[in-house]
């Protein structure tokens, strides 16, 4: 089947998804979550499906995150249950990835945020590239990590979770496998030629053949650095450590946590310290994700970001330090109406 937000097909012994809402970098919508979820469960028990492969048919992005059009819509007009059943039916379909009983291999080329992330980092097979642009930006628009992100976040080496997640910094693909949100890099040139020989063979040793042995990530010469700041008790004191380092790498992670959410920041520092299981990341994300947009600052960022496209959002509260213990409580309480299963 086909429409404009996504195909799905079968080729050769391979279930194929591709991503076709390229003018909007793949924004994660309704439709593709039904769609796909549907389709991973036909094929589950499908004799004939060896793999799935999920991939974009553009070069620009795999898919920049969920769709926030239509989230600040449902905000600004009170439809948060609206809302709210696309977040449980998004995380079940990240759950549904994790746990996929085939090889799940996902083409992470170009830009890869947010839900995107979702879509491809919890599947058994991650492929970036040197194109590859992977981060979690929510903190930046008032949200919590999600789409299980707390969980991935949580087993990145060292205290390296707290800095993406509170930073939105961008990975390459390199720094993407460091930090064990991917596994293997192709260059892009042979994806063509790699997407075959998986239809062909049904095999995914075929992606060693052409992944690239000699690579390098940034990211990892930071992490002495990033541990000693990050594993600091609170947003206070790790941002004290950062200002205490003369390098650029500090200077813009202090000031993209200066420029965040308080009440993410918050949010996001204490979820990816906890998130010892995809389950219960999940769980703690929806708790956050259900109530923020009539409590949160969710809507407020979409509308700096994609709406009027300031970029000067007007949290709820300044500082870290303004924000209630008894939002962040009722922020981190069950769900209403029991929490969701995963």
């Amino acid at each position: 089947m086909s429409n404009s937000d996504l195909t799905v097909r079968v080729e050769g012994r391979v279930g194929y998804i591709t991503l076709t809402r390229a003018k909007v970098l793949n924004a994660v919508n309704h439709t593709i979550v039904s769609v796909m979820t549907e389709a991973l469960a036909r094929w589950a028990n499908d004799p004939q499906i060896a793999m799935v492969l999920v991939d974009s048919d553009s070069e620009r992005a795999f898919s920049a995150g969920g769709d926030l059009s239509a989230m600040y819509h449902y905000g600004k007009t009170g439809e948060y249950e609206a809302g709210n059943a696309f977040w449980r039916e998004e995380y079940r379909l990240n759950a549904m990835i994790s746990r996929y009983p085939k090889p799940y291999v996902a083409f992470m080329d170009g830009i890869v945020m947010g839900g995107g992330v979702g879509l491809s980092a919890h599947g058994s097979h991650r492929i970036v590239t040197e194109h590859s642009v992977v981060a979690m930006p929510e903190a930046s628009i008032g949200l919590i990590t999600d789409v299980g992100g707390t969980y991935l976040l949580h087993q990145a080496p060292g205290h390296l979770g707290e800095y993406l997640g509170l930073t939105a910094t961008r990975m390459n693909g390199a720094d993407a496998i460091y930090a064990r949100m991917a596994d293997y890099l192709v260059p892009r040139e042979r994806l063509g030629e790699l997407k075959a020989q998986l239809i062909a063979t049904g095999d995914v040793r075929e992606i060693e053949k052409v992944t690239a042995t000699d690579i390098v990530s940034p990211l990892a010469a930071l992490q002495p650095q990033v541990d000693a700041c990050f594993s600091a008790p609170s947003i206070q004191d790790i941002r004290s450590r950062l200002s205490g380092i003369a390098e650029e790498w500090a200077h813009k992670a202090e000031e993209a946590i200066s420029r965040a959410s308080p009440i993410s920041l918050l949010a996001i520092l204490a979820a990816v310290r906890k998130a010892n299981t995809l389950e219960a990341a999940l769980r703690h994300e929806y708790r956050f994700v259900s109530r923020v947009l009539e409590h949160g600052d969710f809507v407020e960022g979409i509308r700096a970001v994609i709406i009027d496209k300031d970029k000067n959002p007007q949290w709820r509260y300044k500082r870290v330090e303004d924000v209630p213990q008894s939002l962040l409580e009722l922020f981190a309480r069950e769900a209403e109406g029991g929490d969701p299963a995963f």
